[in-house]
């Protein structure tokens, strides 16, 4: 046979089985596309002439690896649909005299134009909305872009290999499908693996009690920084649960409900129920992974979509003040009252140049060192515990002390403190007593206060918590730097953490003028450090400056989280989809066989809609359950990214996202309903 003759035999074939591979095709083009706008975002040359555009790279090719890795799974598991369904038809064809070889020819040949079509045409698209794509960001970054469209070659090429590799798989695959099988065993294989699987008690109870160890998990954490590490782990033994419950799960709630005679002896549940049960290994399956990608895109969408909300107020959080100058250098210099006349003179004068008036200014000196928190003890010596393996980093803190001098300055007041107390407020981390230990210092006599004594900043994005200190007055702070510099001397740790003078501030101009008064503080500030020869180390922080990089960082979230969030969506529908084609064709012959016998059509319909309606929407509340206890973990990690109203939000987002969802899902639903009924009619009409 000549080579035209399996290539007009697999366009027939394929144009045959439209309602199966259409979809199938559609799918492999968005996928294409997807991953293509997601390669040319990553590596696109133009990101790297705006502020926060590496950021914006850095993370959206986080989604390169994910977007390939689910591309495959998901189009190598939605391919046996297909190749389930033609085996009656490929053992039709050798047993009228079609050897295996030409099968394989056949496959060859479908598989070939199924790739080209998916890779041209997704390429195509790709290349159209990555423009789009990219427009979208640049205006999320604040940059312009012309409407130039521009071809990388980079992206285009990872994309061919990337899904070549995919259809050749998914090629070896369908061939050893074929290969190892029998004429006869292709013919009947639409009706395979219908013994009933035996009610599994033990398996279903091990997904109960992974289930409920992984909700557990999520509703008792309370510290953030243990919150991120426990929730990769708690998803993980939340997809082994579900799997675990859809497939021996709901094989014992149907054999419960079986025997429970009102309902089971009923004419729609009764046909509907014996049929699941003859599936409900496979079907179980398939209803986790709509549970699964449902869970994934839910908390996908609501996570990212509530951070770029939050954008605003994360930036003012980081940055509380439009500029902020830190100085450090060793020992009491720091603390001498004139040591720093001059940058601070600078300073000013920068500020006079440009007309600038400092507003809400906050001048203090403060010390931080990192520690453990024990109980209600903070230990100092994490190089020690680190030796010792009693290091925790989900215990970890960052120690803030201020004498209560620049306390008073900056609050109004006119504490006092006598030798042994303190005042303290803590910041992400549960302390909340009338002592403080301190390892070394013994313990103090403690006030916790209502509000921090100083600006969050660092704090307010840092992982770990933050403990406020406020002292007596500098010499305290000078005991906890001396015997820092003991431990870093003791351990062969480097340097003790500087002592640090901070001048923070307010600008009554716009942001470009102060990101100009920014660079000009930064060089001032290093030309008189050289000048004095003082060894003065200096940091510069600017609210202008810095929102670049947070509106990057979120906007590209958001961004991944869209594109990976229809990514999940499309395998959702596509395995519902493939779920009721193939389940529609595989229960043709049994409702035939029930409407000879008697069975009204009317019957027919009610008996579909009861085992849609039983199994169909169950991945939908399970979903809806995950997401309710994943909540509290989640808004855990979101606080770690962003200040200021995050749960209610979160609340809002997360709710309306699964309305939304369940409004698709239903429309989905009745398409598939309609179909299922329509496959099981179609051979049985009079």
């Amino acid at each position: 046979m000549k080579g035209g003759f399996y290539l007009k035999l697999a366009r027939n074939g394929m144009s045959k089985n439209w309602k199966l591979y259409v979809p199938y095709i559609l799918t492999c083009i968005c996928m294409v596309m997807m991953f293509y706008i997601v390669c040319y975002l990553a590596m696109g040359a133009d990101f790297r002439e705006v502020y926060g555009g590496e950021m914006v790279q850095m993370v959206i090719g986080f989604g390169v690896s994910v977007i390939g890795v689910f591309s495959l799974i998901f189009l190598y598991y939605t391919n046996s649909f297909l190749i389930r369904r033609r085996q009656k038809e490929f053992g039709l064809y050798n047993i009228l005299g079609m050897g295996k070889r030409s099968l394989v020819k056949l496959l060859v040949c479908e598989n070939l134009i199924l790739s080209a079509v998916s890779i041209a045409a997704g390429l195509v698209l790709g290349i159209l909305f990555s423009k789009l794509a990219e427009m979208a960001a640049m205006k999320m970054l604040g940059g312009e872009i012309g409407f130039d469209i521009h071809v990388a070659a980079a992206p285009v090429l990872y994309t061919i290999a990337l899904f070549l590799l995919i259809f050749m798989l998914i090629m070896v695959r369908m061939l050893y499908a074929i290969l190892r099988l029998r004429p006869v065993e292709m013919l009947k294989s639409e009706s395979a693996g219908e013994k009933p699987p035996k009610t599994n008690w033990a398996l279903a109870l091990i997904g109960l009690a992974i289930m409920a160890v992984a909700y557990y998990l999520a509703v008792s954490i309370e510290d953030p920084m243990t919150a991120m590490l426990t929730f990769f782990i708690a998803v993980i033994m939340v997809i082994v649960a579900t799997y675990l419950l859809f497939i021996a799960g709901s094989v014992a709630l149907c054999r419960t409900l079986q025997k429970n005679k009102k309902y089971y002896y009923k004419t729609n549940h009764f046909v509907s129920l014996s049929s699941m049960i003859y599936r409900m290994k496979r079907n179980g399956a398939g209803l986790a992974s709509i549970c699964i990608l449902s869970t994934m895109m839910l908390v996908t969408i609501s996570s990212t979509v509530c951070l770029y909300a939050q954008n605003e107020n994360a930036i003012n959080a980081r940055y509380p003040h439009d500029i902020s100058v830190r100085l450090s250098a060793g020992g009491g210099m720091m603390f001498d009252s004139g040591a720093m006349d001059s940058y601070f003179g600078a300073v000013d004068e920068v500020l006079a140049e440009y007309g600038q008036t400092p507003e809400n200014a906050e001048q203090y000196r403060s010390y931080t060192i990192s520690a453990m928190q024990s109980g209600e003890k903070i230990l100092l010596d994490i190089y020690g515990l680190d030796e010792t393996g009693d290091w925790d980093y989900t215990k970890a803190v960052s120690v803030n002390i201020i004498p209560l001098e620049d306390y008073n300055r900056l609050s109004g007041e006119d504490r006092e403190l006598a030798e042994g107390e303190v005042l303290y407020y803590p910041h992400n981390m549960n302390y909340d007593g009338d002592t403080l230990s301190m390892e070394h210092f013994g313990t103090w006599k403690a006030e916790r206060l209502k509000s921090s004594p100083i600006s969050l900043e660092d704090a307010a994005v840092d992982m770990i918590g933050t403990l406020f200190v406020v002292v007596r007055d500098t010499s305290v702070i000078d005991e906890v730097y001396q015997y820092e510099i003991e431990l870093t001397e003791k351990n062969n740790a480097g340097y003790a953490q500087p002592l640090f003078q901070c001048y923070d501030f307010d600008l009554g101009c716009d942001e470009d003028t102060q990101i100009e008064i920014y660079n000009d503080l930064y060089e001032r500030i290093a030309q008189t450090a050289e000048e004095s020869q003082d060894q003065v180390s200096y940091m510069l922080e600017s609210r202008a400056q810095g929102r670049g990089d947070i509106t990057a960082l979120y906007g590209a979230l958001f961004f991944l989280g869209m594109l990976l969030g229809a990514v999940f969506l499309f395998g959702t529908v596509l395995i519902i989809y493939y779920k009721q084609i193939s389940e529609g064709y595989e229960d043709q012959g049994r409702f035939g066989i029930l409407m000879k016998v008697g069975m009204t059509r009317r019957e027919v319909k009610k008996s579909i809609n009861s085992q849609v309606l039983t199994v169909f929407f169950l991945p939908l509340l399970v979903a809806g359950l995950h997401l309710g206890f994943a909540f509290p973990l989640i808004s855990k990690i979101l606080g770690l990214m962003a200040t200021g109203g995050t749960v209610k939000l979160l609340i809002n987002v997360t709710i309306g996202c699964y309305l939304i969802f369940a409004f698709f899902y239903v429309v989905v639903y009745m398409v598939t309903s309609k179909n299922y009924y329509i496959i099981v009619n179609s051979s049985n009409r009079k």
